[in-house]
């Protein structure tokens, strides 16, 4: 039995489940990556064993070291992953999530209305109250983090405050990412079918248009979902 199945008594609905693996693909990262953002690590230098902490707890209980991600957990690592591949450092990464708890008064600050509109404020406090300001250039870092943000939340819809939704397909209103729905799993927006689904259903098909006439969805939903999964494979 999972995580999930166990404690799903707890009003854990509406929050999302997915397991590192899943994360990582959604996130386009290695599973890898995710574990050690989210369990931290150790590493050895100059005989010396250093401890290196998670960036911060996920919402799910942990069960026998196990990691299980709620939606919020995987919309940070979306923004941590994607500050990483524009070259800000890990340590910049966690100075700022650090700052930005404080400043936004919410465990997951990342996915927030105000870091949406203050998030390059924060970063740029956050660096200033740390060493790492004597050896980063921090026009260079400004301007990236800037563009990170307004790429990022492109895609996002956000609600109450904080990200609800998800569109991770270019942006499009055709597959969301809902942790109201099937646990968050990517579906077709308007029928709810996860895209896996679908994107299967065509490679035993063999043909978007049986697949559509199957599930009753139109063509272009289905097509979306098998581009879709093509993107997670492919990256």
């Amino acid at each position: 039995m999972t995580v999930r199945e166990k404690i799903v008594d707890l009003d854990f609905f509406g929050v999302g489940s997915y397991s590192v693996s899943e994360a990582a693909r959604l996130v386009g990262t290695s599973p890898r990556n995710v574990s050690r953002w989210m369990k931290g690590y150790t590493y050895r230098r100059n005989d010396v064993v250093h401890q290196v902490a998670p960036l911060w707890s996920p919402e799910w209980p942990l069960s026998e070291n196990n990691i299980e991600l709620s939606f919020r957990d995987l919309i940070e690592l979306r923004f941590v992953n994607a500050f990483t591949k524009a070259g800000v450092g890990l340590l910049a990464i966690r100075n700022c999530l650090e700052y930005a708890r404080e400043c936004v008064s919410d465990d997951h600050p990342f996915s927030t209305r105000r870091f949406q509109t203050d998030g390059k404020t924060i970063f740029l406090e956050s660096i200033k109250l740390t060493d790492e300001s004597q050896v980063l250039d921090l026009r260079h870092r400004q301007y990236i983090f800037k563009q990170v943000l307004k790429r990022t939340f492109r895609d996002l819809d956000i609600e109450e405050d904080a990200v609800s939704r998800w569109r991770p397909f270019n942006g499009k209103q055709s597959i969301v990412v809902d942790p109201q729905r099937s646990f968050g799993q990517p579906i077709a927006a308007e029928s709810g079918i996860p895209t896996v689904v679908l994107a299967e259903a065509v490679d035993s098909e063999g043909s978007i248009e049986r697949v559509a006439r199957l599930y009753e969805v139109t063509k272009a939903a289905v097509r979306d979902a098998v581009r879709f999964e093509d993107t997670l494979k492919a990256a």
